[in-house]
């Protein structure tokens, strides 16, 4: 069976009590913020290896490095088989940072986006840039409402039901 089956098995198993659910992910995110700050320190290196490997290398066990490989995956550069791997398939770590970051953001994870090691990776400026692009991106803007006796948005200078908004 996929890895990615069992680590799914497991974090959102709706038949877990809650409490062993909410401290499972806490033990998880702490391994990952533990994880993202290594991969930070060095962002333009590229880490290869197959599953197995990275767990070791990170000192997480398999599925917490398979729930790690899924959380990346659309922050990578080279997307991983998640979906098929098993412990002995090869992946790699090469992401790409803005879009780690917004992603970061995206998911409101400010304990991986406040990390320090960004500080060295983009200033403060360009952080709120992606922040806000991140953002800004979700949000929904609808048009103002034009009115018939408005002014027409055209610049005529009629009212709008004289105008544009004639049917």
């Amino acid at each position: 069976m996929a890895l990615l089956e069992d680590w799914r098995k497991v974090a959102y198993n709706e038949n877990t009590n809650k409490g062993e659910l909410q401290k499972f992910w806490q033990d998880y995110f702490l391994q990952e913020k533990e994880i993202y700050a290594e991969l930070l320190k060095t962002p333009d290196k590229v880490v290869k290896g197959t599953v197995k490997e990275l767990a070791e290398k990170f000192g997480v066990d398999i599925s917490i490095m398979t729930g790690f490989l899924d959380g990346i995956n659309d922050s990578l550069k080279e997307g991983n088989p998640i979906e098929e791997m098993d412990e002995n398939t090869e992946v790699n770590l090469g992401f790409d940072k803005e879009l780690l970051y917004k992603n970061m953001v995206a998911a409101e994870a400010d304990w991986l986006y406040n990390l320090e090691e960004w500080n060295d990776i983009f200033d403060e400026d360009t952080r709120k840039a992606l922040y806000k692009e991140q953002k800004s991106s979700t949000t929904i803007v609808k048009d103002k409402k034009i009115y018939p006796n408005d002014p027409c948005p055209c610049g005529s200078g009629k009212k709008y039901k004289k105008c544009c908004g004639r049917k």
